[in-house]
């Protein structure tokens, strides 16, 4: 049994993951990184739903209606295993905005993660996910809490199904990543 990390993540974006509807997260990171910034500290990890600061206006009206209350206040169950197939720093906004169809945050909402802090960049990673058969339900800790993106939970197990995504599909939204932050 490995030890477990989590990456806390919007339900709504968590949610798109584990169906395949994306295969994109553009992350800033949280206020209390260990490092002061958002790093791609694991390539392997699972995702860790959060309701805390989904915002109805920085999703694109389609995933707007996604939205949820926490159904489990204290609990957390993680849908997906993810890994990282591509980390793209990406330091030009208009490259960034240029991924909006290809995840549910709205061109104003990625400008918003792209200028915080002062630090006018934003990770666009590209994620293999595999759905979880039976998600595990874990009770919160003080250190699940607070605004940081990695989360240790400690050795769960876990089983996964079949990829969210085929390879040829995942390699060609990759593609599709690349070709648009190039411009």
């Amino acid at each position: 049994m490995n030890e477990l990390v989590g990456l806390k993540e919007w339900d709504v974006q968590c949610g798109l993951l584990t169906r395949g509807e994306t295969s994109l997260l553009i992350r800033k990171g949280g206020i209390h990184e260990r490092h002061g910034e958002f790093e791609v500290e694991h390539r392997r990890f699972v995702l860790y739903p959060t309701y805390v600061h989904q915002n109805p206006e920085e999703l694109r009206a389609e995933f707007a209606p996604l939205l949820r209350t926490d159904p489990a206040p204290g609990r957390v169950r993680p849908p997906a295993l993810a890994e990282v197939v591509a980390v793209h720093r990406v330091t030009d906004l208009a490259a960034a905005q240029r991924l909006e169809p290809l995840q549910a945050l709205t061109a104003r909402a990625i400008a918003r993660k792209f200028a915080y802090k002062n630090r006018p960049w934003v990770h666009a990673l590209v994620l293999r996910i595999w759905p979880l058969r039976e998600p595990p339900t874990l009770t919160e800790t003080a250190q699940m809490l607070g605004c940081v993106s990695w989360v240790p939970l400690g050795a769960v197990p876990v089983e996964t199904g079949a990829p969210a995504v085929s390879e040829a599909d995942l390699a060609a939204r990759a593609a599709e990543v690349r070709r648009l932050l190039e411009g």
